[in-house]
């Protein structure tokens, strides 16, 4: 009868009930419906920050050719092959680098056709604004 006892307590306490991997599940799946939108919202915002880094380097590389050369690129690849940019940089919400938009200069300010690039993603920021509008 001893032998019986010990049996039977040993397999009740090997596994989980239905019930408790249930409100496992369940405490866990209310945790990522909490944490699931604000990861993504941070990867918006991450790649948004690339995005006006990008553009950064791009307008002050492009001032920096036109202060040496005076006149402005042809090309975005003309800032690369005269080192002013390692490569044209790539757009993280397009996932292109060849997506930009390239604004030509007024005229009469200056020879060449790259006065300032712009974004050539669809849609709009988390705070609202275009992605062309950056």
């Amino acid at each position: 009868m001893f032998m019986h006892a010990f049996d039977r307590t040993a397999r009740c306490g090997r596994g989980f009930t239905l019930i408790e991997l249930l409100v496992v599940m369940t405490v866990i799946a209310l945790l990522l419906t909490l944490a699931t939108p604000r990861y993504f919202q941070s990867v918006d915002r991450s790649r948004e920050a690339v995005l006006r880094e990008n553009l950064n380097a791009v307008r002050d590389a492009i001032d920096k050719f036109h202060a040496d050369r005076g006149r402005y690129p042809e090309s975005l690849p003309d800032l690369v092959t005269k080192r002013y940019l390692r490569s044209v940089p790539v757009d993280p919400i397009a996932e292109s680098d060849s997506t930009w938009i390239i604004v030509p200069p007024p005229q009469g300010v200056g020879d060449g056709a790259v006065y300032d690039v712009r974004s050539g993603a669809q849609g709009n920021t988390l705070d609202g604004k275009a992605y062309s509008e950056l």
